[in-house]
């Protein structure tokens, strides 16, 4: 990783005619702007198919990629569809209950046609391992109107060797339909990759640590989780109260049955990593401090206050990871008020942390001016305001230090913390696209321990122009990015 910057936007916030950003016509026109800006990185949350309350981070499968992000354009394109329907693009946030409506017919559409594609019978093959279970999962949950695997009948919940041979045969059509769709997300996303490599653009994806309970996952492995005597979570992930939440944030994710992960030699996530990394070129690993120790919550807890930290797999978990992969292509996030063994296992293995400008200011100070090398720069992540929203709610203390350690000003917020990040000694200094546009805490993506309607659903109303473009292009020169 040489010095150099990027911007942080997630696929589904890119603008377009359509109820979703996509990887058509405007990803590419989004890559030619990074290109023109001197960006050196796409950074992305995750690619998976987003679960419960549409949150990325709640995937329904680690391994499978989101259908919502296939580009109509390519498919007809392609000759795999014969028409696009109108479809009204309300301008503001993502509807993804009507981009799912609108979107599926036309996917499936062209998912019928590939059958006997001899690319998409080898990507069959080759991605069996996970793909079988995937696309039976996604099968039977829309057979059952959408409910939790909890809820299907118990021989199929529980993987029933005869209820489970019964229904691959019952819906070996709805089971090749879900397997094709995965074809045409792998397909479209190599193509738009090969593209941003040609750009000089390289990708930095991300990996949640933790995976639904309400997914192909958990639902085709259940012994590399901590589970119940009857298949439940006993004990669910979280963290405890901290600088966003009074209570905690309950994620209710299932944790790991480390134990079993380390009899198999850690192939499930070896795997996981090495799928992530046909995608992308570098992966930030989300709450990697879990590696380290992780805050373990009962099951029937109402919030997170209460819990305990445990120890997770450590050191071990990445020599198996590095003997598997030959190298740990990764980034740390190692953010929030950690123990003295997570920056311990982070450079043992010479990964990169985090540093977020948001954060530079409370006490202690560690403005960007400070920050070392073996860093990854922030103004923000998709979990914080945006620059002009956290200087509204900033303590007048955060705003003093800032104005003195870093030159940081009301009127110009935005620019002046993207000017301290790009000019501090982070190797990678990124700033989410709302910054780089100076927009307000209208355009935040997500507020960490709520759900609902105001997060993962932002979206741009227009690509950045040239005058945005010069601008970012003259400070990556002036900063040596």
């Amino acid at each position: 990783m040489q010095r150099s910057a990027g911007i942080l936007l997630h696929p589904t916030s890119l603008p377009g005619p359509y109820p979703v950003g996509d990887l058509g016509t405007v990803a590419y026109r989004w890559i030619d702007w990074l290109a023109e800006a001197g960006a050196t990185w796409w950074q992305v949350l995750p690619i998976n198919p987003p679960g419960f309350a549409a949150s990325p981070y709640q995937a329904t499968s680690a391994f499978a990629g989101n259908p919502l992000l296939i580009s109509p354009e390519q498919l007809l394109a392609d000759g795999l569809i014969d028409r696009i329907p109108p479809v009204e693009r309300s301008s503001g946030p993502v509807d993804f209950e009507r981009a799912e409506t609108w979107k599926a017919p036309l996917v499936t559409e062209a998912a019928d046609r590939l059958p006997r594609d001899d690319r998409f019978r080898s990507f069959r093959s080759e991605n069996a391992a996970w793909l079988d279970d995937f696309a039976l999962f996604q099968t039977l949950k829309a057979e059952y109107g959408g409910v939790s695997l909890f809820d299907w009948p118990n021989p199929l919940r529980r993987r029933g060797p005869d209820a489970i041979a019964a229904a691959r045969i019952d819906f070996a059509a709805e089971i090749e339909r879900e397997a094709a769709r995965q074809f045409l997300f792998f397909d479209q996303w190599a193509r738009l990759r090969t593209y941003a490599a040609e750009q000089g653009v390289r990708l930095m994806g991300d990996i949640p640590i933790f995976v639904a309970s309400d997914s192909a996952d958990f639902w085709a492995r259940p012994e590399l989780f901590d589970l119940d005597g009857d298949g439940h979570p006993r004990v669910v992930a979280g963290v405890p109260p901290d600088y966003f939440t009074e209570t905690g944030q309950l994620w209710g994710n299932p944790l790991y049955h480390w134990d079993a992960h380390a009899a198999e030699g850690y192939a499930w996530w070896i795997a996981r990593f090495r799928k992530l990394l046909e995608l992308v070129d570098t992966v930030r690993i989300d709450h990697f401090r879990a590696f380290a120790d992780f805050w373990e919550i009962p099951a029937n807890s109402p919030t997170a206050e209460h819990g305990s930290w445990v120890l997770g797999p450590g050191r071990q978990f990445f020599e198996a990871v590095r003997d598997g992969l030959g190298n740990l292509p990764f980034v740390a996030e190692d953010l929030g008020e950690i123990h003295a063994i997570v920056p311990e296992l982070r450079d043992a293995f010479g990964l990169p942390g985090m540093k977020i400008a948001q954060f530079s200011f409370t006490t202690p100070p560690d403005p960007p001016s400070t920050w070392p090398t073996h860093t990854i720069g922030y103004t923000g992540t998709h979990d914080n305001d945006t620059a002009r929203g956290w200087w509204a709610t900033a303590s007048e203390v955060e705003k003093e230090r800032a104005a003195i350690l870093e030159g940081v000003h009301h009127s110009t917020i935005s620019t002046d913390l993207i000017r301290a990040v790009w000019g501090s000694d982070s190797m990678i200094a990124f700033a989410p696209i709302q910054d780089v546009l100076d927009l307000g805490t209208e355009a935040r993506m997500n507020i960490p321990g709520t759900v609902g309607s105001h997060n993962w659903t932002w979206r741009l109303d227009r690509l950045p122009g040239t005058e945005e473009a010069a601008r970012l292009r003259r400070l990556n020169l002036d900063t040596g990015r």
